[in-house]
């Protein structure tokens, strides 16, 4: 009997542009606020308070390694960062929701995932097809993304002592860290410019290549989902062995020819239960191989992600703690502040 769950591919993809529209939203707001304090004379906001409300915490999710740093400040001395509050709270649910939920903040809530994916699509238009690179070199680049996170991790976790990060988070170039976020895609170099073009022509031909093969970030989330009691879990008595599964799977997984799929490069997006058409063939399950409704893996990622930021804004621990008067003196000479 062939069952039709094409609806959980809008689904995700519904969750993805409605993330990915509201931070574009936000990401305009910052810009008006950032406008503001360099230069007030050539800002269309009228006055700091105004400003101030234009500045969306959501930003602070481009902030991982601030995120990192700030989780080990957090655990070692129970001191919550309040310069970028958000951005812990986003890393934070990140990690949480990775432990329980695989990947899934990669694949339904990450702009950047959200971005790959539409640029590899596009590909597909164009070429009519994505291409693969040879398992010689698709194995040492997928290295590549944990080499990343085992320097960020043994710089931070291991070498950088509590203290110096705590002084590292109340200075000035922490403090404006977003802005000069912002600076990436406003103030581009000839260097930037480079990079971003060839990074994006490989996005078009190859499937999330930079979700792949370089995001340090989703090598972390990786590895935390390994952990999670849930996943793909494949019934042999049902499986017809059409192989849609393998086919659809953005990560390139063979998921027809496992059982379950551990591989810390599951998502969890779901695209090979949305493309199986035989019933009880595939789904996200426990280790008892009790199914999870892939509705309800939803509601869960939403919840998890939606609450830990409803928890923040509850305890205070959202909005940064930084003033317009430090705003006024940090923002102006903010391009040509260098890391301490």
């Amino acid at each position: 009997m062939k069952k039709d769950r094409k609806y959980l591919i809008r689904l995700r993809q519904a969750v993805q542009w409605g993330i990915l529209i509201s931070l574009v939203y936000a990401g305009y707001n910052f810009f008006l606020f950032e406008q503001f304090f360099a230069d007030p004379s050539f800002s269309p906001l009228k006055n700091a308070a105004e400003a101030m409300l234009k500045r969306s915490p959501s930003v602070e999710g481009f902030l991982p390694i601030g995120g990192l740093m700030a989780l080990k400040l957090w655990i070692t001395e129970g001191i919550f960062d309040m310069i970028h509050p958000a951005g812990l709270v986003i890393f934070t649910a990140a990690l949480v929701m990775s432990l329980g939920l695989k990947k899934g903040f990669c694949s339904w809530i990450c702009p950047v995932g959200t971005v790959s994916e539409l640029t590899w699509r596009l590909g597909q238009k164009m070429f009519r097809r994505n291409f693969t690179l040879h398992r010689y070199i698709d194995y040492p680049l997928r290295s590549v993304k944990y080499l990343l996170l085992s320097f960020f991790f043994y710089v931070i976790v291991i070498k950088m002592p509590s203290p110096a990060i705590f002084h590292f988070l109340e200075g000035d170039y922490y403090k404006v860290a977003d802005v000069k976020m912002l600076y990436f895609f406003t103030k581009m170099t000839k260097t930037t410019v480079i990079s971003l073009s060839v990074l994006s022509l490989f996005s078009l031909v190859y499937k999330n290549f930079w979700c792949r093969y370089l995001c340090p970030y989703g090598a972390l989330l990786g590895l935390a989902g390994l952990c999670s009691p849930l996943k793909i879990t494949r019934n042999e008595e049902s499986c017809t062995h059409c192989k849609q599964c393998s086919r659809s799977c953005p990560s390139m997984l063979q998921v027809e020819q496992k059982t379950r799929i551990r591989s810390a490069e599951c998502t969890g997006c779901l695209s090979c239960i949305s493309n199986c058409p035989a019933k009880g063939a595939l789904d996200i399950a426990l280790p008892d191989k009790q199914a999870v409704h892939p509705i309800l893996y939803a509601v869960l990622i939403l919840a998890i992600f939606f609450g830990a930021i409803g928890i923040g804004k509850a305890t205070g621990k959202w909005d940064s703690a930084v003033t317009p008067d430090e705003y006024r003196r940090i923002i102006p000479p903010a391009a040509y502040l260098d890391h301490p």
